[in-house]
């Protein structure tokens, strides 16, 4: 916690960050940032995994990438994600491997890059980072300039079921169809900046997903919705986040923007 974060890991080259929640996720980073030590990230969900060299002194750290922990509510329970078995041994490997490199000197690490890994579609993708100069810890005015308290998120219990709909998944062929059949629709997309950078889908309403808790006023619950991710997982948890606050007409794109690219529009690159 705060008060032996600073102490444990002063004593360390290197720091390995294979917890599972988010409290400790910002604790170790703020602790590396504050220490000058290199944090080799690695984190997994369902069927995929990201991993990352964080090092505030030569590249962007944690919160370059995720300034704030979500809010309550928008990360779902191990209970109700779960992970696919092997995901932690494939990153797990990846995280060490960087491990190695830094202490011994070579190669290049994962410093301002993030891999992204898709079990499924036995897929490995980069995302280039770049360090934000507003970085609340290793920006250029940084306010943390110690380790805070963090309320420890660990997910959200599963929408009462009279809150669940019948039929409340649609395929990227539907939504297709819909977009004309329902010219009220509203589409939301709750990736990150860098993958809204990448490509989207025209028309479309960009609210990552740990701002939706601040943003969701911005949409109206009196229209219908359907919400898009990469692959579909995050747009879920959006979704079931969403219901709670009252949104009854609330549907979540199966495949993500990846399946539209795929099965719709060809011209949408892929990533």
């Amino acid at each position: 916690d705060r008060t032996n974060a600073l102490a444990l890991l002063a004593r360390y080259d290197v720091i390995l960050d294979g917890t599972d929640n988010f409290a400790t996720r910002y604790l170790v980073n703020d602790a590396c940032v504050l220490l000058g030590k290199p944090n080799c990230y690695g984190s997994i969900l369902r069927f995929e995994g990201q991993a990352s060299v964080f090092d505030a002194r030569v590249g962007p750290c944690y919160r370059c990438l995720f300034p704030e922990p979500p809010a309550a509510g928008v990360v779902p329970s191990c209970a109700e994600a779960g992970v696919l078995g092997v995901l932690p041994g494939v990153i797990g490997a990846v995280q060490a491997n960087e491990a190695i490199k830094l202490m011994l000197g070579i190669g290049e690490p994962l410093i301002g890059r993030l891999l992204l890994y898709d079990a499924l579609e036995m897929r490995f993708r980069e995302l280039v980072l770049r360090k934000d100069p507003g970085c609340p810890v290793c920006g250029e005015s940084p306010r943390i300039r110690e380790l805070e308290d963090y309320e420890v998120v660990c997910g959200m219990a599963p929408p009462a079921p009279e809150a669940r709909m019948v039929n409340s998944d649609l395929t990227v062929k539907q939504l297709h169809a819909l977009r004309t059949a329902e010219p009220d629709l509203q589409l939301l997309d709750v990736r990150e900046p860098q993958e809204w950078a990448i490509n989207r889908i025209e028309g479309a309403i960009h609210i990552p997903m740990r701002t939706v808790p601040a943003r969701a006023s911005e949409l109206d619950p009196a229209r219908p919705l359907v919400i898009y991710c990469h692959h579909g997982t995050r747009s879920a948890m959006v979704q079931d986040y969403l219901r709670k606050q009252g949104f009854t007409d609330v549907r979540n794109l199966t495949g993500g923007i990846d399946a539209w690219s795929r099965e719709v529009d060809s011209t949408v690159p892929r990533y």
